[in-house]
């Protein structure tokens, strides 16, 4: 007997788990959370109690919800400046629409949803009719949006606040679904943050394990490339943009049921923030790369430094360079932390068929 050897190569590549963990999207944002949270933690007791967490929560998911939907829009090689005024525009409308006809306040929250989604509606058809970039589009509905805002408002109210609608027919349901605080071992937590962590986890997985997921990602990398694969571009598109006006919706009834009345000048710069909070997780501005749980991690480093910087005893003004400084720092660390992750070494390995024998 004879024996025979066959031998097939194959070299397969392996990245170590520190590489391939490092590689992720997320990566930088907790590796910045983690340096942001052990400098406040050192620098301001009151950062250490669980109410000061809640506060950080809180102002977290004011700005997560929203980032949540702007994460995926980016991913999907698309930006909203309008995000931050449409929100107000959603809360002016639920607020008037109830209360100038005299109607239960969830009038006015369906109201402010129609509108909404119409406006999402409307920047992404007008980005897939014209081919024009979202950043010219959604830059002329930012300025209409603002100049509605103000002009209604003062128009319809004789101010440039909406009318109290506090004592109306379905404001203390609606404020239970959108404004209200639960108590969860001792410790006073706003509804929104369930709710941002909720909406989180249903992003995540629709972005990872639906069909739908990977058409963001494949028109994110590339539209022409995605249409020729068959992924309905256009769908995608404005999905996406109309996923950002729910959003704007939610967050505008949170501050109208929250608050009780609005300011129509509210909002403005904030569409810079929740952009800023999807880059901090990992967000490419070219598209095509993201997650969702890296913009949570961003919306959280935003709840730490806006509160943080109190909790110390910090000038407040400092926030916005403070803020900025951060969004450098995350971005080049997500870019040094992406290229060793690239460059690391693989380990090859050689696979040989078994023997037979004659």
């Amino acid at each position: 007997m004879t024996p025979v050897s066959q031998t097939a190569t194959a070299t397969v590549e392996r990245r170590s788990l520190p590489l391939r963990l490092l590689a992720r999207p997320e990566a930088g944002a907790l590796l910045g959370a983690a340096a942001v949270f052990a400098l406040f933690y050192a620098v301001a007791p009151p950062f250490r109690q669980l109410d000061s967490q809640a506060t950080v929560l809180y102002q977290s998911s004011t700005l997560g919800i929203m980032a949540l939907a702007v994460a995926l829009l980016m991913i999907g090689g698309e930006f909203d400046l309008s995000s931050g005024v449409a929100v107000t525009a959603s809360a002016l409308t639920a607020s008037m629409t109830a209360f100038q006809f005299t109607l239960n306040v969830w009038s006015g929250v369906l109201a402010a949803l129609v509108l909404s989604l119409a406006i999402g509606a409307f920047n992404g058809a007008m980005l897939v009719k014209t081919r024009l970039p979202s950043f010219l589009i959604t830059l002329g509905t930012f300025l209409m949006l603002q100049g509605l805002n103000l002009a209604l408002t003062k128009a319809i109210t004789g101010n440039v606040t909406t009318d109290a609608i506090g004592d109306m027919e379905g404001f203390d349901q609606a404020r239970a679904v959108f404004a209200s605080r639960i108590d969860i071992a001792g410790t006073s937590v706003r509804v929104t943050v369930l709710w941002w962590l909720g909406f989180a986890c249903l992003a995540s997985w629709v972005l990872l394990r639906t069909r739908y997921g990977n058409w963001v990602f494949a028109v994110g990398g590339g539209q022409d490339s995605a249409r020729a694969m068959g992924v309905p571009v256009t769908f995608v598109k404005i999905s996406l943009f109309m996923t950002v006006g729910f959003a704007a919706w939610f967050t505008g009834m949170h501050q109208l049921f929250a608050f009780d009345t609005v300011q129509s000048n509210a909002g403005v710069g904030n569409e810079l923030l929740y952009i800023a909070a999807a880059v901090l997780g990992g967000c490419l501005l070219t598209g095509g790369y993201g997650s969702i749980g890296g913009t949570v991690i961003g919306a959280y480093l935003f709840g730490m430094v806006s509160q943080g910087i109190v909790y110390a005893n910090w000038d407040p003004d400092w926030f916005l360079f403070f803020l900025g400084a951060m969004l450098l720092l995350a971005t080049l660390l997500n870019l040094l932390v992406r290229r060793r992750a690239a460059l690391g070494t693989p380990v090859r390995r050689r696979a040989t068929a078994p023997r037979e024998a004659r």
